[in-house]
């Protein structure tokens, strides 16, 4: 079965999927309460504040590696014969500490010092905040890759 990345990285689906990506991260964001809500609200503006078009343009250059990162537990979603959004979904933590290695990375080399206090400030619950997402994560991955 093809990559993740080979699926889902070249145009047109590439724009489907930051687009829908980016909607996930708004309904996540939205969803949150209670003062942790109220901080990552607070984060999320900030980051939407950088620039116009921000956030789309994050999420384009973090797809390959979110798609590199994803892509073992897809595949082994297929290998057992399970549908992937299900199994990622079993395979939150799997998946969140994928995601936040990469993350992680980035905040290291982040140039704009309110977005590497805002990642800073969160990074400690974010493990939970990303397993939460894994269905939102699966329903995007079924949506746009053949399984």
């Amino acid at each position: 079965m093809p990559s993740l990345r080979e699926q889902l990285g070249s145009p047109p689906k590439r724009q489907n999927v930051i687009r829908d990506a980016c909607g996930v991260l708004d309904q996540e964001v939205a969803e949150k309460s209670g003062l942790m809500g109220l901080a990552i609200r607070g984060a999320y503006k900030v980051v939407q504040g950088v620039k116009p078009g921000f956030v789309p343009e994050v999420v384009d250059h973090l797809l390959d590696d979110f798609l590199d990162a994803l892509d073992p537990i897809y595949q082994e979603a297929l290998q057992r014969g399970a549908k992937p959004g299900a199994y990622l979904e079993s395979n939150a933590g799997k998946m969140a500490d994928a995601l936040l290695s990469i993350t992680d990375k980035r905040a290291e080399t982040a140039r704009r010092a309110a977005i590497k206090k805002a990642y800073e400030k969160l990074r400690p619950t974010a493990r939970k905040h990303v397993e939460a997402a894994a269905p939102r994560v699966g329903r995007l991955l079924e949506r746009h890759a053949a399984a």
